[in-house]
């Protein structure tokens, strides 16, 4: 295979950009395709979101990814992008667990793909392929191949990211059983915002959080013409399963009610904040099983499968760092609701693993991502092929 430092990168939303500009800035030209007419078209094309931490009583591997994640993201803001045009920075009150005011921020995702991409493009080595829908993905001499529906080239390299949230498990489709939950476990979780043109004094004098987030007032000098410069917003709902983009009226209740959870007084809420009807934004994430993205190479599940059907009863069993991978095969995917808070830390430390380079995160943490984990705890406890037989008999 080709030494060249090319890739393909599938998926043009905070995964995507966020590898773009990673690897551009290491040096690597980037091919990125999208089938929308421009980069943050889906999830990441949410009106505003939270930068905060996920604050548990005790540890766990998303609280640890979130507290690294949150300061990481927070800086590339103020790096990159003016306060007011794009996110401001703020306080939020949990109201249910883990009651506390925390340091947060209000973002709008698309501001932070621009500016990531904007740098990317400034390197010169990003060449970007809007309303490219790839539809297979294939091995070849040169590394993989893209391909369209009528099984014309899209592009070739060494390289492929895959961030395309639910639809990188399509292009997997003959590399690796994807109807296998415990190979590749990805489901949809759709989400509804309620929002609306923040009008008078804000209901609350910072966002309030409990079963969803209540934003009062968030101002952006950017903001598309589709909504307010200034906003309220409420949401998002958690529907799992559910993969349709439909606003409807049934999650504005279900928002609604969680609002006047949040503040009891608000009883006419649509008096209340000046919107009627209520202005609506659906989408859907992508989750893992666990609810942890999968950032790294892609496993060979066939190459793991024949190891484990070769080694016999008394088999060594392989750690997570030795299941075969599909080289030169990456995905950056299953964000679920904390791209912002993720996307741009796990796409460092992928564009540092794809570049040779030592990884600067805590090896235990990043082994939490790996997109072999869940193909790996099956190989263990699954019987060999030889022990199987031997029980039988």
């Amino acid at each position: 295979m080709s030494t060249e430092r090319h890739a393909l990168v599938i998926g043009a939303g905070l995964a995507g950009a966020a590898m773009a500009q990673c690897l551009t800035t290491r040096g690597w030209r980037v091919d990125l395709f999208d089938a929308a007419n421009g980069p943050a078209q889906a999830a990441s094309a949410l009106p505003v979101g939270m930068l905060s931490p996920h604050v548990t009583r005790a540890p766990t591997p998303l609280s640890q990814l979130s507290a690294l994640g949150v300061a990481h993201t927070r800086a590339e803001l103020q790096r990159l992008v003016p306060q007011g045009h794009g996110w401001q920075a703020c306080e939020v009150d949990n109201l249910g667990h883990d009651p506390g005011r925390w340091p947060a921020a209000l973002v709008r995702p698309s501001a932070l793909v621009q500016a990531w991409l904007a740098e990317a493009h400034a390197t010169g080595r990003l060449h970007g392929h809007w309303n490219t829908r790839v539809h297979s993905l294939q091995a070849s001499a040169g590394g993989w191949r893209l391909q369209d529906a009528g099984q014309h080239t899209l592009g070739e390299a060494p390289a492929v990211v895959l961030t395309a949230a639910l639809g990188s498990a399509a292009l997997l489709q003959g590399l690796i059983d994807v109807s296998d939950w415990r190979a590749w476990p990805l489901h949809p979780v759709k989400g509804q915002m309620s929002l609306g043109p923040q009008i008078g004094e804000p209901l609350a004098p910072r966002p309030q959080r409990h079963n969803g987030v209540f934003v009062p007032r968030y101002d952006d000098a950017d903001m598309p013409a589709s909504w307010p410069q200034r906003l309220w917003s409420m949401g998002s709902t958690y529907d799992r399963g559910q993969a349709d983009t439909v606003v409807n009226d049934d999650a504005h209740r279900r928002n609604a009610a969680s609002l006047r959870t949040i503040l009891p007084e608000a009883v006419a809420v649509n008096a209340a904040l000046g919107a009627a009807p209520w202005q609506g934004w659906a989408e859907v994430r992508c989750a893992s099983l666990d609810r942890l993205p999968m950032a790294g190479a892609v496993p060979d599940v066939a190459a793991l499968q024949a190891h484990v059907n070769r080694a016999g009863a008394h088999r060594t069993r392989l750690g997570l760092s030795q299941v075969p991978r599909l080289p030169g095969l990456f995905a950056l995917t299953a964000l679920g609701s904390r791209g912002l808070t993720l996307a741009h830390w796990c796409a460092t430390h992928l564009a540092q693993t794809m570049n040779g380079e030592p990884v600067t995160a805590p090896q235990a943490l990043w082994n939490t991502l790996d997109p072999a984990r869940f193909v790996w705890r099956q190989s263990r406890r699954q019987p060999s092929a030889h022990a199987a037989h031997s029980t039988q008999a």
